[in-house]
């Protein structure tokens, strides 16, 4: 896959890679890991599984008329649907993501955001486990770029304002300030506002972009 300029095909390519991944990565999981925090907020790992799932099943009309219901509240909004697609176990929660994983629905035609979405969150499941899995450089970093240009589902470019951020791993820079170097991914993941992942950062920047991923 080419690492510059990714088309539209080409990006939802890499989100029904990264769910067919990631539903292989959790397929042996345990009860305990099934409960185990996410790096997302009050999520577990299933509960972020099932947040994956709605955000595959939830085309423009019906987010309207989520967020409508919800009286705007990301979080209201977010939570029923969860509860929607969460199995009666893991086991069904588990089954119901991978019957979305050749999905092409979104509430927006931001590609590079719903990338994020399964980037992100694969790696805040993940990383509580233990699991090695990431994906692909230059996946990642068509997610880095969208991520540096605008602030979307997160905070991406107000977190990396103001900073120089450089890939290790790839060719992902953006912007001009103190130093942040390290892979793009956890440039990604620290642009995501999970703090943990500055601590695979180097440069005078980071405690910048630690300080920024705080909660509040």
């Amino acid at each position: 896959m080419r690492d510059s300029t990714l088309t539209t095909d080409d990006l939802w390519a890499a989100v029904h890679a990264e769910r067919a991944a990631l539903a292989d990565d959790l397929a042996d999981l345990t009860a305990e890991q099934w409960a185990r925090p996410s790096l997302c907020g009050r999520w577990t790992v299933e509960e972020v599984l099932a947040h994956l799932t709605a955000a595959a099943s939830t085309g423009r009309g019906r987010w309207l008329a989520s967020m409508l219901a919800a009286r705007f509240d990301t979080d209201v909004h977010n939570d029923r649907r969860l509860a929607e697609q969460r199995g009666a176990d893991p086991a069904a929660t588990l089954a119901r993501f991978r019957a979305v994983v050749p999905s092409t629905t979104a509430p927006t035609g931001h590609t590079a955001a719903w990338l994020g979405e399964v980037v992100v969150h694969a790696q805040d499941v993940r990383r509580p486990l233990g699991l090695p899995g990431a994906p692909p450089v230059p996946v990642v970093t068509a997610v880095a770029r969208f991520y540096a240009a605008r602030d979307f589902a997160v905070n991406s470019r107000t977190a990396a304002r103001g900073l120089r951020l450089e890939a290790t791993d790839g060719p992902f820079t953006a912007g001009d300030g103190p130093l942040v170097r390290g892979t793009t991914l956890a440039l990604t993941m620290a642009m995501a506002g999970r703090a943990t992942f500055c601590d695979d950062l180097t440069g005078p920047g980071v405690p910048d972009l630690r300080e920024r991923c705080a909660p509040g």
